[in-house]
């Protein structure tokens, strides 16, 4: 999640490079002119590595029924539903494809109905972050201010890292997209590392490797 100096406590997530590639409707984008945001990089809490394991857990039941169903499955497909945020269509687009081209042994794809997680869009003084619904759903909110202070493609992608099993590690440079907003506004990176890639492969090989009980770990 991408955080602000301003803020509290947050729940998971991100922090951004610079201006965003699409800004959300004008709409939206007002509903923020009465608040004042300062970018900051985060070191991360033990309450937002619970969160990102609960919505990774929360994703993985499901790719394991999955499996249970197709026991020779080779290839996870994560279905996602992005109806609720339609103004960042472009974004989750791209992270898709970002995802899909750079891993091979889990891929995503846009569903009809619930999906296997979803995305939802708004303004929340937390910035952006990967959570549950308290029902066993994973979702990603991405809100409005943060994404118009980072790169919006960078946010996605970054969030979306968390649906395959990776933590946030703020003090990483640019070239690390689970560096988030630690290197700074200017980052605009919005790949996965080699070591990223690699991390996500391992942890869905053949169908999905068995849980990895520490694969939110606080990373120093």
């Amino acid at each position: 999640m991408i955080r602000s100096k301003t803020v509290f406590s947050v729940v998971l997530g991100l922090g951004l490079a610079a201006s965003m590639t699409a800004l959300p409707t004008a709409a939206s984008a007002a509903d923020h002119s009465t608040q004042q945001y300062t970018t900051s990089s985060y070191a991360g809490s033990a309450a937002d590595q619970a969160n990102s394991k609960a919505f990774f857990d929360a994703v993985m039941k499901v790719a394991r029924a999955k499996k249970a169903a197709n026991p020779n499955l080779a290839v996870v497909t994560v279905t996602y539903d992005a109806s609720r945020a339609p103004s960042f269509a472009s974004q989750i687009a791209s992270s898709t494809q970002i995802w899909n081209s750079a891993v091979r042994n889990v891929q995503l794809r846009a569903g009809s109905g619930r999906g296997d997680f979803s995305y939802r869009e708004g303004n929340d003084p937390r910035g952006s972050y990967a959570s549950t619904d308290g029902h066993g759903r994973g979702y990603i909110f991405l809100d409005y201010r943060q994404n118009q202070q980072y790169n919006s493609v960078r946010v996605v992608a970054h969030e979306t890292g968390h649906v395959l099993g990776l933590p946030d590690h703020y003090s990483g440079p640019c070239s690390e997209l689970m560096s988030g907003g630690g290197p700074g506004p200017s980052c605009q990176n919005t790949q996965p590392n080699a070591q990223e890639r690699a991390r996500v492969n391992q942890l869905w090989a053949n169908g999905i490797s068995p849980f990895d009980k520490d694969a939110f770990r606080k990373v120093r």
